[in-house]
């Protein structure tokens, strides 16, 4: 049994049993879940192993690599720049980043850009791994990127490119990287312990990720025997030249070593945030009211970033999604608390998203990265929330 640390108020009792039965029953190693509700916290709890090589416990303040639920923290930097006027999702990007508009790319809005339908999901040439680490080569190529489809005409997830485009807008606008724009306009005043850009006094509280293996190789799975809501991805992703497989090879080496100190000291705003559950739930939280006497958004420019942009089978995923300007939407399969949150899930689990209809913020954060439908961790603790709620 995983001792299991913190607190959960009255009513909230059912996301701490949940919490403890993804370490006894569904791989979680370390961990962290924290909810806030109207602004202050109700549910703030961790436990289990940060390094399993070493043994380090999981602390109140380990830091927590949370992969592509970093978007959601990108967005809501595009989302301040909206409110304050500086950049418009209705103009196009190539206002804010002129050499975007090469290869017919001209007329694309931002709105686009952070909404996945850009077609600019793949590269045809990746770019080398240190270049894309150093930020404006990576710009450069995707600048220089033919679309893979008509802008507008359809959406794809953009997995990795997603960060470097919607980053390079923001830089633009604001005359400062995205890492650095989110620490001082949004952590500094919400004392956020969360990076785009890890410093390297906070490495020795960053855990280490664990890749457990699957029990079941979907590769060597034949299709019929699968169920048919994912026989498309799967089969996508047995074809090396798909742009399910694509759109995650956007460098070269084509795999990415997140425990790596020079990955986690860049800037990648699609996938290596780096931070506690509790800063996400705190952030999620001061985008629907005030946390401390502190909001980011009003409820004006909430009502715009969440309204849906794109919305069935997804190019890349091959499977339904649904998006707004930068969050994901609650689907059929991920219902979230309501059909008013939105938020966005990171690779293996991690999940972090607000919803205005029940005054909610969540954020579930693990090292242990369980792959696909085995992998029901965060969805469990949402039912446990959900069950809360009444």
């Amino acid at each position: 049994m995983t001792t299991i640390y913190g607190e959960a108020a009255a009513g909230f009792e059912a996301v701490g049993e949940a919490f403890a039965a993804n370490f006894d029953k569904h791989g979680d190693v370390g961990a962290s879940v924290c909810v806030y509700q109207d602004g202050r916290p109700v549910v703030d709890l961790w436990g289990g192993v940060a390094d399993p090589g070493t043994g380090r416990p999981w602390a109140h303040d380990t830091l927590q690599l949370v992969y592509s639920a970093t978007k959601g923290v990108t967005a809501t930097a595009a989302h301040l720049l909206v409110q304050r006027g500086a950049l418009d999702l209705d103009a196009p990007v190539a206002r804010y980043w002129p050499e975007f508009a090469a290869h017919g790319k001209a007329g694309i809005p931002v709105r686009w850009l952070l909404s996945h339908q850009a077609g600019l999901a793949a590269l045809d040439r990746p770019v080398p791994l240190a270049e894309a680490l150093a930020w404006h080569p990576m710009a450069a190529a995707l600048a220089a990127q033919r679309p893979l489809w008509t802008p507008g005409t359809a959406h794809g997830y953009h997995g990795r490119t997603w960060g470097w485009l919607a980053g390079e807008v923001i830089r633009r606008v604001s005359g400062r990287t995205v890492g650095r724009f989110f620490a001082e306009e949004i952590a500094a005043p919400l004392a956020l312990d969360f990076f785009i850009g890890l410093p390297a006094d906070r490495r020795e509280r960053v855990s280490r990720m664990v890749y457990p293996q699957p029990d079941v190789d979907l590769g060597a799975v034949p299709l019929e025997a699968l169920p048919e809501e994912i026989r498309p991805l799967v089969a996508a992703l047995r074809d090396p030249d798909s742009l399910s497989n694509r759109a995650f090879a956007v460098t070269d080496p084509v795999e990415i070593d997140f425990n790596s100190p020079d990955v986690q000291a860049a800037e990648i705003p699609a996938s290596n945030g780096i931070g506690t559950a509790q800063a996400l739930a705190r952030m999620y939280a001061a985008l629907i009211g005030e946390v401390d006497g502190v909001r980011l958004l009003t409820p004006d420019t909430v009502a715009s970033a969440t309204e849906e942009q794109a919305a069935g089978m997804d190019r890349v995923m091959m499977m339904p999604t649904r998006f707004s300007a930068g969050y994901m939407l609650p689907t059929e399969a991920t219902p979230l608390t309501s059909p008013h949150a939105f938020g966005h899930p990171g690779r293996g689990g991690s999940l972090a998203f607000a919803d205005p209809e029940h005054g909610i913020a969540f954020g579930y954060v693990m090292n242990s990265v369980v792959e696909g439908a085995n992998d029901v961790r965060a969805a469990s603790l949402v039912e446990a929330l959900r069950h809360s709620l009444g």
